[in-house]
């Protein structure tokens, strides 16, 4: 059997043994905390917000850890409406809150951008030896494999299961932009893109969030992003 060029440069490539790849997704996403309120809780500051704007309740959250409030309105949260407090009488932080019912983190997938470089070892801090995707639309790219190859990229949507979700919700959103994934890959022989595919989690406030990455069927290690706030917000609604 003969080989092209091309062919042996691959067969080459393919025995010099374990190689290294390292891949980030930055874009637009946050962390969001999906909480359970009571009919009162949520009558008493659905009201509060549509009166006097979001500050108040806003601060609530924020703060509702240490205690130390500034509010605009409010001298104090009327006994009966601190949903922040845990069964122990515990003032707990908004990203561990009581009754939360969903947690969402990561980058929106239609707005996530992908770069792949090779690297010298598996180590956090290892160097680059060649860019092999930079700062690529990772949807875009995902779909141009398929077409180009007729391959069919195995992307599925979680089965996050809402039925804790009670009749009344407040969602607190820390909106933040940069690099919300960052893992090594190992492989023999050179990055194939046809091999990545992703887990999509649709929460509650409609938006698809890519909640892990996956070569060759392998789940992908998140060693950890580099965010920057963008603003915080908060919604409320009944379902």
């Amino acid at each position: 059997m003969s080989y092209t060029t091309e062919e042996n440069q691959e067969l080459i490539e393919d025995l010099k043994g374990k190689r290294y790849y390292r891949i980030t997704l930055q874009g637009y996403g946050g962390e969001a905390s999906y909480v359970n309120l009571n009919k009162k809780a949520y009558e008493f500051w659905n009201n509060h917000v549509e009166e006097h704007g979001d500050n108040d309740l806003l601060n609530y959250m924020l703060e509702a850890e240490s205690g130390d409030f500034d509010f605009e309105v409010l001298q104090e949260v009327p006994e009966g409406f601190d949903f922040m407090t845990d069964g122990d009488s515990n003032q707990r932080p908004w990203f561990e809150a009581p009754n939360e019912f969903s947690h969402q983190y990561g980058v929106e997938y239609s707005s996530a951008s992908i770069s792949v470089d090779e690297v010298d070892s598996e180590d956090y801090n290892a160097n680059v030896k060649s860019e092999i995707v930079e700062h690529t639309n990772f949807n875009e790219m995902l779909d141009s494999i398929q077409e180009e190859s007729d391959y069919e990229i195995d992307n599925v949507d979680s089965d996050e299961d809402y039925s804790n979700m009670g009749k009344y919700v407040c969602q607190f959103y820390s909106s933040e932009k940069g690099c919300f994934f960052d893992g090594t890959v190992e492989t023999i022989g050179s990055f194939d893109p046809k091999k990545l595919s992703v887990l999509i989690t649709e929460y509650p406030n409609g938006e698809d969030i890519v909640t892990s990455v996956l070569y060759d069927g392998e789940d992908i290690e998140n060693n950890g992003g580099d965010t920057n706030g963008k603003g915080y917000s908060v919604h409320l609604w009944k379902n």
